[in-house]
């Protein structure tokens, strides 16, 4: 059997969807920037994502939404220092924190948390350190950058792009030291990408899932879901259910929603379907 697995976490992959909340305590993530950043809704939402069914918190400190005004690393962790130490006294599902700012995942680590969210898309060696020395999980994403932060151009197809990058990705962290089992891809939908790109990585997640590999599907309300749909922000829950519900059948271990309940209740329905052993 297979496992996304680290230090206070193991989940079994190909058995079930697990489920990753999101929880911005941002003024300017493009969904819901503002709900949440305050010390005491962020705790409420925390409890209840975790009652609805939630298996990971995702906690984000600084918008990646396009057009966002980046944050240094020290701006970002004094936002998270007001918020992780409540949020890790009172949740009993494992935390994950969405930087790629090494220095916020070392501190993040050492206050509760035990998977890093980095949306970078590129290999450093200071991360996998980080990762490394706390036996964390990391989800590595492809962000259609290189090294040189220049945009990739998919000589070869987005999917066959993505699936060298996952490999590439993988090499590298296992040199460094890392086990295979702490990993887990996301296919970076909305990085980098054309609303073209990112049909065709959902049509094709059955080829780019590996059987022993975490594989993530982070698609929730973004502006794909908003183009095919024709919705605003408070609708696009309905494509974004859907689109999941297909992302599952194609294989993918995880999905990361704002919407933790209803889309459980989704990926309830659509395991009993395609996964035999549910």
């Amino acid at each position: 059997m297979a496992f996304f697995q680290g230090n206070n976490f193991c989940f079994p992959l190909n058995q079930r969807t697990y489920i990753m909340g999101i929880l911005n305590i941002t003024t300017d993530s493009f969904f819901d920037g503002g709900k949440w950043n305050s010390p005491q809704c962020a705790l409420e939402h925390a409890l209840q994502m975790e009652a609805d069914g939630a298996d990971i918190l995702d906690i984000g400190a600084q918008s990646t939404r396009p057009g966002h005004i980046p944050m240094t690393d020290a701006e970002e962790l004094a936002v998270l220092q007001s918020y992780l130490p409540q949020i890790a006294k009172n949740v009993k599902i494992p935390i994950s924190i969405d930087t790629f700012f090494p220095r916020v995942a070392e501190y993040a680590l050492a206050n509760g948390a035990a998977i890093v969210n980095d949306v970078s898309g590129v290999f450093h060696a200071d991360m996998a350190d980080v990762v490394k020395a706390y036996r964390a999980g990391w989800v590595v994403m492809h962000s259609g950058k290189s090294d040189s932060d220049n945009a990739v151009q998919y000589k070869n197809g987005v999917v066959e792009d993505v699936k060298a990058f996952f490999s590439e990705m993988y090499d590298k962290c296992v040199a460094q030291g890392i086990t295979p089992e702490q990993l887990c891809y996301d296919i970076g939908i909305g990085f980098g990408k054309e609303r073209t790109d990112d049909m065709e990585l959902l049509r094709c997640i059955a080829q780019i899932k590996q059987s022993d590999r975490a594989l993530m599907t982070a698609l929730s309300c973004k502006r794909v879901i908003a183009q095919h749909t024709g919705t605003d922000d408070e609708n696009r829950l309905f494509g974004t259910l859907a689109a999941n519900t297909l992302a599952i059948a194609g294989g993918t271990d995880f999905i990361r929603v704002h919407h933790v309940r209803e889309n459980k209740l989704a990926a309830k329905m659509a395991d009993a379907i395609v996964r035999s052993e549910v």
